[in-house]
């Protein structure tokens, strides 16, 4: 089922998601609504990345924190079960991606602790509104991810590279594109990086690490933000014992609104 035809009420769509009716890359679903990153660890490691997130809000931005053993985002979207309504998931052992499941119910414990994230998705729509064309949306495929050489602040365990995602601009729209981003700090706000991707230490702009590869018009400026993916960068280096997240650009579809996150 293509996107443009799903329903834009977030619960609908988490039906859909939870019945296995679609399990699709979730940029320009539901828009006008937050979507969030997941990332779930046992409760000994959740301190520590807790601190982690509070030391690196901007790939990091925390929106909601379960408690141990509980399933329900009581705040972003009650009745929900956080265990069932993402379309896809990704478990590591010691840092290794062990697979993707369209559910964890089968490895689920009593003592998960689960972190909802801002995610880059929430501002697209803003971006679109402020007519700043999105290819990946035009071409329903997913964003295009990167691994770079900005280092995240460490804390306990945790560490490694910042993540970003990047979205080609037309060179009259940067300046635009930054302010109507920079409105929405809860979901990594303004950009960390504009043009030159080597800068950052990615050597081919063709060959994300995630998601999927983004034309670049000659016209064009390849945008980056910070990305709610770096928790996974980070568990391949820090290798905590175990970790589930969201596949990259499967997200959980929140009931809050855009617009609520934003500042003036």
């Amino acid at each position: 089922m293509s996107t443009r035809t799903l329903p834009g009420n977030p619960a609908e769509v988490r039906h859909m998601i939870e019945t296995g009716e679609w399990r699709g890359v979730t940029a320009g679903v539901a828009p006008g609504f937050v979507q969030a990153n997941l990332a779930i660890l046992p409760k000994e490691q959740a301190f520590d990345f807790l601190l982690f997130c509070q030391r690196n809000p901007k790939p990091c931005p925390v929106l909601e924190v379960i408690e141990p053993g509980q399933v329900e985002p009581k705040s972003m979207a009650p009745g929900a079960d956080i265990r069932t309504t993402i379309p896809k998931y990704r478990v590591y052992n010691n840092g290794e991606a062990a697979g993707d499941e369209d559910d964890v119910r089968s490895v689920w414990r009593d003592d998960l602790v689960s972190f909802l994230l801002g995610c880059s998705f929430s501002f697209e729509n803003a971006m679109l509104n402020a007519g700043i064309p999105l290819r990946h949306i035009e071409r329903q495929h997913n964003v295009s991810m990167f691994r770079t050489n900005i280092e995240t602040t460490p804390a306990g365990p945790f560490s490694g590279p910042m993540v970003v995602s990047m979205r080609p601009v037309h060179h009259s729209q940067v300046v635009r594109a930054v302010q109507v981003t920079s409105r929405f700090p809860a979901t990594h706000g303004a950009p960390v990086h504009v043009g030159d991707p080597e800068a950052i230490g990615i050597e081919d702009i063709t060959r994300p690490d995630y998601g999927d590869p983004t034309e670049i018009r000659e016209d064009e400026v390849p945008i980056f933000w910070a990305c709610g993916v770096t928790p996974q960068a980070v568990a391949a280096k820090s290798k905590p014992p175990f970790m589930i997240t969201h596949s990259p650009g499967y997200m959980f579809i929140t009931d809050w609104r855009d617009e609520d996150m934003a500042v003036l």
